[in-house]
């Protein structure tokens, strides 16, 4: 398989004069290595209804969560992460639900939303914002299941914007509607271990200024004990360079024309069949023109038995 037909824009699209040759490769050799560590990393399939799988009717899965993310550090144009300009720092408290139900055996609904509180101060000034971020809401529909071939879903969603303005002096988010379609292959691995792996490719429209995305994920997974799992994923999004090249959001985490790679890991109790709580570290491992952080979340999840 050709990772270049995978990872970068070569379908008739030039490149922008600001990727380098040397980013290009740097990228592609950060991909390939955390890619190979995901694989030794293991991932937990039956603490919710993830990736390609979807809820048996009349199940659901919610998971809230507290998250802390803090960056002073940049990716610049050619990938290379540099300490953020003027003492820059960027924190995002937010607390987050998700929530999955099955409407049928094969269609499942989701639903995300955040409440965010963020603030991004250097040595000339300081800006703080908080509100409702954007709402996701789509459709998982399973194409197809299959003992010896394993899932494929396909999935529809869309991201609709906040009840924040756009040009606040540090929005929560671009302020636009996405549209994202998204193919999902996963299969268990049991009984060679007690677990999983998933993959997942889309494309998701974004209106206005922000540029069109490549989205990627690699997730594999296991349980440890009846009580203890743990899950590891990579992922990617890579601009399309479409975009406004004039970035007027304050936001670093909104970039018009980014790339970012981050890789979660996350840690797992199961209290009873329908409760337990997590615990993640997700770091930005490589990426272009956005924040370089890392996100710290709490989470606790309750679902059907």
């Amino acid at each position: 398989m050709n990772l270049h037909a995978i990872f970068f824009k070569n379908s008739g699209q030039e490149k922008s004069n600001n990727k380098t040759a040397r980013g290009t490769h740097m990228r592609l050799r950060k991909i390939m290595i955390t890619v190979l560590a995901s694989i030794l990393v293991a991932a937990s399939a039956t603490a919710s209804f993830a990736g390609a799988w979807t809820a048996k009717q009349n199940t659901f899965y919610d998971k809230l969560a507290f998250n802390y993310y803090y960056s002073d550090r940049t990716f610049d144009k050619d990938g290379h992460s540099e300490a953020t300009p003027n003492s820059g720092t960027f924190r995002d408290y937010n607390v987050s639900n998700y929530f999955e139900y099955g409407l049928l055996d094969n269609l499942t609904v989701i639903n995300s939303l955040t409440y965010k509180w963020l603030e991004n101060d250097n040595d000339l000034s300081k800006s703080e914002g908080h509100g409702i971020g954007d709402v996701d809401l789509g459709l998982r529909y399973r194409l197809l299941n299959s003992e010896k071939i394993g899932i494929v879903s396909t999935q529809l969603l869309v991201k609709i914007p906040g009840p924040y303005k756009k040009d606040d002096p540090l929005p929560l988010g671009n302020g636009q509607y996405d549209l994202e379609a998204k193919l999902l292959y996963g299969r268990s691995l049991y009984p060679l271990i007690p677990g999983y792996f998933n993959v997942e490719l889309g494309y998701r429209w974004r209106f206005e200024d922000p540029s069109d995305e490549v989205r990627y994920l690699i997730e594999f997974g296991v349980d440890i004990t009846k009580s203890i799992f743990t899950r590891a994923k990579l992922d990617g999004t890579l601009s399309m360079d479409n975009g406004n090249e004039t970035d007027s959001n304050g936001n670093p985490t909104s970039t018009n024309n980014y790339d970012l790679g981050k890789l979660d890991l996350t840690l797992g109790y199961k209290i009873t069949p329908a409760w337990g709580v997590e615990v993640s570290y997700v770091p930005a491992i490589y990426g272009e023109n956005t924040a370089a952080g890392a996100t710290y979340t709490l989470g606790i999840y309750c679902k059907t038995p």
